[in-house]
């Protein structure tokens, strides 16, 4: 099935004009990136969605390049395994989180979702699939495919790691009055991976304000008990809140604690009522995940629902402020204070990251193992996910953006490209690549089939 599969998209590429835009023919998205309306042909990834095979004794996992984590993780936990990093979303997928990159609580020690994949099959803008691998023929392939959004080629199948997991997560929330203690203590929990005496598995944090921050800890458990659901009536990220001098602790099953922030889209379910307790209750439980909010997204930004409310009030149109950025750890208390200050949304996601050094490609300290995204090997980042919207500025489009991105980029950070970037082309070729990506480009769509990373990426085309 996966075979033909394959054929079937090869066959619809080869059948698009040479000059006609290409798109995959997908029915959901994960990218907030506003794009130009074009007639482009979607390509045909019909059967491409599929777990191809999960290998229990050898830790692995085969999946077409749209194979979403929903799929891939009710596949692999009847074996007692997991990816080893789940991006919080049910619809990603996993080829969309190897171009697109991906984060969780565990990337302080896995890293990105990237980092596991062992072999990937590439349809590459020559209109032929290659097989990358970290070392070998197309081994600058598999170290640029990370962060190309689908420019240099897209992912027909991947094998990747798995690693062994526990029934149960035993949850940590643990309060902060200030921000300089809270990077501190994840900080000194990513190096040593365990607080006070115990081990720590998965690691985020969620920052309400200057003096109410939380550290999320996770331990892997077998021990059976009674755990919480938050895909009724409760929200996850409230539960994390108190006042407490000792942790407040939880306790959920490995299933529910990987998709936690989807039911709510983290926080985001606010904007559409689902938090409201009266809209809960009639709002059905199917339909509380992030797939279902996104659409709702779509929608406005198709129409300009939003918009057009603010203006019968008097009221100036929003800017999408919908970004995931990534600053140095010693950077960090400095970045989210001056974002408390400068930017009206909250709270703020933090999570932190370090490359693999022990991963399928390797990582030598201090070098940037994959071509188009700038981490270093051992150096700990932390990602800031914030996802909201603010008064636009009059004449100034995508102020807050390029004011949060010129922040970023003077703290030695970077941000992710999934959404609204307003970089010039001299500054996105400094940051993402420009000469290792013109190369791949050269090699793999030198007749440039595929758009470009930039005319993607900031250009929106």
């Amino acid at each position: 099935m996966h075979h033909a599969a394959v054929r079937r998209l090869v066959q619809s590429y080869r059948a698009i004009p040479p000059d006609a835009p290409v798109r995959l023919a997908k029915k959901t998205s994960n990218l907030f990136r506003a794009r130009t309306r074009t007639r482009a042909q979607g390509l045909d990834v019909t059967g491409l969605d599929e777990v191809v095979a999960v290998d229990p004794s050898g830790r692995t996992a085969e999946v077409g390049g749209m194979c979403t984590y929903e799929r891939l993780v009710a596949a692999t936990l009847p074996h007692g395994l997991s990816p080893l990093v789940v991006p919080q979303l049910k619809t990603i997928t996993v080829g969309g989180a190897v171009t697109g990159l991906g984060i969780e609580s565990s990337s302080f020690r896995n890293g990105l979702p990237h980092e596991s994949v062992l072999e990937i099959d590439v349809l590459t803008g020559t209109g032929e699939v290659v097989t990358a691998r970290p070392e070998g023929e197309h081994a600058d392939l598999y170290r640029g495919f990370p962060n190309s959004y689908g420019t240099l080629g897209y992912a027909t199948r991947l094998r990747i790691e798995l690693e062994p997991v526990l029934p149960f997560v035993e949850l940590r929330h643990v309060r902060f009055h200030s921000i300089e203690d809270l990077v501190e203590a994840l900080d000194r929990v990513v190096t040593q991976r365990e607080h006070q005496g115990e081990r720590v598995d998965y690691l985020d944090g969620v920052v309400f304000s200057a003096t109410e921050s939380y550290l999320t800890l996770g331990r892997q458990s077998a021990e059976p008990g009674p755990t919480s659901d938050f895909t009724g009536m409760a929200v996850y990220y409230r539960s994390l809140q108190h006042d407490r001098a000792e942790p407040k602790r939880d306790r959920l099953t490995i299933h529910d604690y990987l998709w936690r922030w989807d039911t709510d889209w983290f926080w985001c379910s606010r904007a559409f009522g689902a938090q409201d307790r009266r809209v809960r209750r009639v709002w059905p439980r199917r339909w509380r995940r992030s797939s279902v909010y996104w659409k709702l997204v779509a929608f406005d930004q198709r129409w300009s629902v939003v918009d057009r409310l603010e203006a019968r009030r008097d009221r100036p149109p929003r800017e999408r402020v919908v970004q995931d950025v990534e600053v140095p750890v010693g950077e960090c208390a400095g970045f989210l204070h001056w974002f408390l200050r400068e930017v009206p949304i909250e709270p703020l996601w933090v999570c932190p990251l370090r490359i693999r050094e022990d991963g399928p490609a390797g990582a030598v300290p201090g070098q940037r193992p994959w071509s188009l995204y700038p981490l270093r090997a051992g150096e700990t980042y932390v990602n800031v996910g914030f996802w909201s919207t603010v008064p636009a500025t009059p004449g100034q489009p995508g102020a807050v953006n390029r004011l949060v991105e010129r922040e970023v980029t003077t703290l030695h950070g970077h941000k992710s490209l999934y959404s609204d970037a307003y970089y010039d082309r001299a500054e996105f070729d400094r940051l993402y690549g420009g000469d290792a990506y013109r190369a791949l480009k050269a090699r793999y769509d030198p007749r440039g089939r595929l758009l470009d990373l930039y005319s993607k990426a900031v250009q929106r085309q």
